[in-house]
């Protein structure tokens, strides 16, 4: 039985995979920013964390114990083209979906480098390997991210710690379901409206996703790079193959 961490557990993928790990009788830390949210999820301990406060990561790593392996799950998404993105959003989503990622990471590393083992498992996506307009700004966070796993990857396998990336495809949490846009006066991007529908997207349920997440909790070993559901599978072995000297159209 493994101590588990999870960021984001209020809902939709997180929620799935404190409900999954628990239902197989690991020790569940679910957390999330809003303490109220987790009060119907049956887990051993609920915590509030909010990873864009440092304050709060260490609050709620000082009261979880013992750490075998994280769960770094929390994110946000929005819409735009390149020319429409708002800085400000930008950064707002970097600071939570890669340097809140980060600074967990950086809360639970000194426990698990003192107890000799430990795995660290960052939700990344399919979009963290390639672009699909207009979540060039969702993807960003995603990249970013997939550079700091694989160096913080090299960096702790000789002291027996374990870190991996998680790349599903779209899901069916209801996170994309309500997506803010940010659109420029006459909107001459309009067309991207047809990529941001997923009208043609397959989807995993969140289920799916814990199923995989929890299996990767309980592997002997772990790759750098998890593709999780058989559509991010599919996608990522079409962007092993296609050339780089053009975009690629997932």
């Amino acid at each position: 039985m493994a101590s588990v961490l999870i960021t984001g557990a209020s809902k939709g993928i997180g929620r799935a995979i404190a409900v999954e790990a628990g239902k197989r009788g690991h020790r569940v830390i679910a957390t999330a920013r809003d303490l109220r949210t987790l009060a119907d999820l049956d887990v051993e301990e609920r915590l509030a964390l909010d990873v864009t406060d440092p304050r709060s990561i260490a609050t709620a790593v000082a009261a979880a114990g013992r750490i075998d392996s994280l769960i770094s799950n929390a994110g946000v998404i929005f819409y735009a083209a390149v020319e429409a993105t708002p800085p400000e959003e930008l950064a707002r989503i970097f600071d939570q979906n890669t340097l809140g990622a980060l600074r967990v990471a950086q809360a639970v590393l000194p426990g698990m480098r003192e107890q000799g083992r430990g795995r660290l498992l960052f939700m990344s996506s399919v979009v963290g390997r390639t672009v699909l307009p207009p979540g060039a700004a969702y993807a960003s966070t995603k990249w970013a991210l997939e550079a700091l796993v694989e160096a913080l990857a090299l960096e702790t396998a000789p002291l027996g710690l374990q870190a991996a990336l998680l790349e599903p495809g779209p899901v069916s949490s209801g996170a994309l379901d309500d997506v803010d846009w940010f659109r420029l006066p006459g909107d001459p991007y309009a067309h991207l409206a047809r990529n941001g529908d997923n009208g043609r997207r397959e989807f995993v349920t969140p289920e799916e996703v814990a199923a995989e997440v929890v299996d990767a909790v309980e592997a002997e070993h772990l790759p750098l790079r998890i593709p999780v559901g058989a559509p991010a599978r599919a996608v990522l072995a079409a962007r092993h193959d296609a050339p780089d000297d053009v975009p690629f159209v997932p």
